[in-house]
């Protein structure tokens, strides 16, 4: 694994970090609207996990991206 990679893939966790402690308080009632802001985020760290070989920042990213879209089709997009 060359330089580069890892650290994509170290920015890619950092992001999704990121994003992660912004899709914790959205998951309490009528705060669900954060999420929005949780999902670009999201999307900017999985793209740049695509870019890395490993697939550890990327997959967490995913899996940050579907908590955040379950937990707005819960509450209707914005509750």
């Amino acid at each position: 694994m060359r330089y580069p990679d890892r650290m994509l893939n170290i920015v890619s966790i950092l992001i999704g970090i990121v994003a992660l402690l912004l899709a914790i308080p959205s998951t309490i009632p009528f705060l669900g609207w954060g999420n929005w802001f949780v999902l670009p985020i999201a999307l900017v760290g999985a793209g740049i996990g695509a870019l890395s070989s490993s697939n550890s920042g990327r997959n967490f990213c995913l899996i940050v991206l579907v908590i955040a879209v379950i937990r707005l089709m819960l509450g209707g997009g914005i509750i």
